[in-house]
C-alpha cells in the first residue's frame, strides 16, 4: 500500500474520507464535499440515527450524488480537545480496515483537524498515515492460494493536507516506526522450522546494514563462559543455542548504554516437562521478547538514536529428548548462582538469568530493561490488555508506564517483595525455578529474574506473555504477532534516554 501527501482537492474516483466533530458538526473539507454533493453528507449524517460523529464511528455514503466517487466515509473524530496522535493513529488504522473490507483500491482521507487541536497539520497527516501503514501489515508469504475478496485491495492512499512537504518529512520517522514493528511481526509470524536459534541470530547479524554491531555468541563460547542456565534449557533440542549481542553507538563514547534483554525460546515444548498438545502450535511465538529486542535495536539504529543501546537475545529451542533436562536438574548460572530445576516449563527465566548477569558483567548498563513471554499467570491477572511490569526502580518504572501510553501499549506494575523471594528457596541448590504451588505465579518469575540483578543497576521485566500475540484484530494491531514493546522502548528511549 503506497501512502501519499497532498494538498486537497476532490479526487476524480475512489474513496474519500471526511470528518466529522461530535455532534453532527462538518470539518471545512466536509462542508465542501457536502456543497458538491448538493448536501447529501449533511443528510446522511443528520439522518443516521446511531452516528454522531464520535470517535471510532464510520458511516459510509454508496455513490454519492454528484462526484464520480465510489462512496464517501464520514470519520466521527469526538471532541477537538480530545483528538491527538494516537486517536489520529487509530482512526487511520481504522479506515484501511474499513477500505479494504468495502473492496476499494484508491482513497483520499481529508481529516483537516489541524485548525482546532494540538497538533500541526503535518504532524496530524503523519499520524493518520503511521496508523494505516500498522494496519495494512499482513503475514501471508505461505498462502498460495486465497479468495479475492479476502486479499487486501486498498494499493493507494492520498492524506490531504496543506502542509505535504512537511508530512513527508514527518512521515519518514514513522515510516521507520512502521517498518520495524513489521520486521519485528514477521520474526514472531514465522513457524519454528524457519526460526530457530541458528537463523534468527542470522537476522540480528543482516541488521548490520543499519549500523548495528552484531556478535554471535555459539555453543562453544557460552560453554567458556559458564552460562549453564541458558545452556541447561537448550541440551535437548537438535538445535544448538545462539546468544546474539547487538550494539549501537549513538551516544558519547564514554556513556554507559541502556540495554534489552529478550528470552528466544523460538519453540517451547516444555522439555519434559512438556505441555497438553492443545495449543502448542502458538509456542513458535515464546521467542517474542527476542523478537522485540532485536526489532528496536533495528529502530533505533535506523533513526540514529542519540544513545549507546545494547540488546541482547537468549536463543534456544526447548524440547524432549534423551539429553534433555530432568526436573530434579541443578545447574550453574553465569552469576555462579546454582538453580534447582524443578520444572522444564519454567524455562524462560533460565534463559534470561545467564543474558541478564551477562549484560551487567560485559556493559554495565545504566539501565536494563528485559522483555519475556514469561508466564501464563500473567494472563490469569492481566488478560490481553496489559503486559506485567515489575521494576526495582520506581521511576524507571513510571517512565515506562508513561511510554505505553502514549504509543497504546499499555502496563501494569505488580509487586516485588521479600515473602515472595522466600518462595523459591531451595533446599538444595541457591534457589528454585519455580514455588511450591501455583500461586503469583508471574511476580514469582520476576522474583527469580531478580536474583540475577544487581542492586545498583535499575532493572524492568516486562512479562508480555498476554500481549505479544492477538487473536482479534485492534485498530492499528491485525490479529497476530503484535511487536508488543518495539514502540513503547522506542518512546522510552527517545522521551528519557537520549542526550540525557
Amino acid at each position: 500500500m503506497k501512502i501519499e501527501f497532498a494538498e486537497f482537492a476532490l479526487p476524480a474516483s475512489g474513496a474519500l474520507v471526511v470528518g466529522v466533530w461530535e455532534e453532527r458538526a462538518l470539518t471545512p473539507a466536509a462542508r465542501h464535499v457536502d456543497e458538491a454533493t448538493g448536501g447529501a453528507v449533511a443528510r446522511a449524517v443528520q439522518a443516521a440515527a446511531r452516528f454522531h460523529g464520535k470517535k471510532n464511528e464510520l458511516l459510509p455514503l454508496i455513490g454519492p450524488p454528484g462526484l464520480p466517487l465510489s462512496r464517501i466515509v464520514a470519520a466521527g473524530l469526538g471532541k477537538p480537545e480530545a483528538v491527538d496522535a494516537r486517536l489520529l493513529q487509530d482512526l487511520g488504522g481504522a479506515l484501511v480496515a474499513h477500505l479494504n473490507g468495502a473492496g476499494e483500491s484508491d482513497a483520499t482521507i481529508a481529516i483537516d483537524v489541524a485548525d482546532t487541536v494540538k497538533l500541526g497539520p503535518a504532524d496530524a497527516a503523519a499520524n493518520l498515515a503511521l496508523g494505516a501503514e500498522l494496519r495494512a501489515y499482513r503475514f501471508d508469504k505461505y498462502r498460495t492460494t486465497e479468495k479475492p475478496e479476502r486479499k487486501p485491495s486498498l494499493a493507494r492512499v492520498t492524506i490531504a493536507t496543506t502542509k505535504p512537504g512537511a508530512a513527508r518529512d514527518a512521515h519518514r520517522a514513522h515510516a521507520a516506526v512502521a517498518e520495524a514493528v513489521a520486521f519485528t511481526r514477521d520474526l514472531v509470524s514465522e513457524p519454528a522450522n524457519v526460526i530457530y536459534p541458528e537463523t534468527l541470530a542470522e537476522q540480528a547479524v543482516a541488521l548490520s546494514r543499519f549500523g548495528l554491531a552484531v556478535e554471535i555468541l555459539d555453543e562453544n563460547r557460552l560453554k567458556e563462559l559458564g552460562m549453564g542456565a541458558l545452556l541447561g534449557v537448550a541440551q535437548g533440542s537438535a538445535r544448538p543455542p545462539r546468544v546474539v549481542v547487538m550494539q549501537h553507538r549513538g551516544g558519547p563514547p564514554d556513556s554507559p548504554p541502556v540495554a534489552f534483554v529478550g528470552k528466544g525460546v523460538t519453540f517451547d515444548t516444555g522439555g519434559i516437562s512438556i505441555k497438553p498438545a492443545a495449543g502448542m502450535g502458538e509456542m513458535k511465538w515464546d521467542m517474542a521478547g527476542a523478537g522485540v529486542v532485536i526489532g528496536l535495536m533495528r529502530l533505533l539504529a535506523a533513526r540514529n538514536a542519540k544513545v549507546n543501546a545494547v540488546g541482547i537475545a537468549g536463543l534456544v529451542e526447548n524440547m524432549p529428548s534423551g539429553t534433555a533436562q530432568r526436573p530434579g536438574d541443578i545447574v550453574r548460572s553465569l552469576s555462579g548462582q546454582t538453580i534447582e530445576v524443578l520444572n522444564t516449563d519454567a524455562e524462560g527465566r533460565l534463559v534470561l538469568a545467564d543474558a541478564l548477569a551477562y549484560c551487567q558483567d560485559r556493559f554495565k548498563p545504566k539501565l536494563m530493561v528485559d522483555l519475556a513471554t514469561l508466564t501464563g499467570a500473567v494472563i490469569v491477572a492481566l488478560g490481553h490488555e496489559h503486559a506485567g511490569l515489575f521494576a526495582n526502580n520506581d521511576e524507571l518504572a513510571e517512565r515506562l508506564i508513561a511510554a505505553g501510553t502514549a504509543v497504546g501499549e499499555k502496563l501494569w506494575r505488580l509487586p516485588l517483595a521479600e515473602a515472595y523471594d522466600r518462595a523459591i528457596d531451595s533446599d538444595a541448590a541457591d534457589v528454585k525455578n519455580i514455588a511450591g504451588d501455583r500461586a503469583a505465579g508471574s511476580i514469582i518469575g520476576a522474583q527469580f529474574l531478580k536474583r540475577f540483578v544487581k542492586d545498583e543497576v535499575g532493572w524492568a521485566h516486562l512479562d508480555i506473555a498476554g500481549v505479544a500475540w492477538s487473536k482479534k484484530d485492534a485498530p492499528t494491531v491485525p490479529k497476530g504477532a503484535t511487536a508488543f514493546g518495539v514502540r513503547l522502548l522506542d518512546r522510552f528511549v527517545a522521551d528519557y534516554c537520549e542526550n540525557a
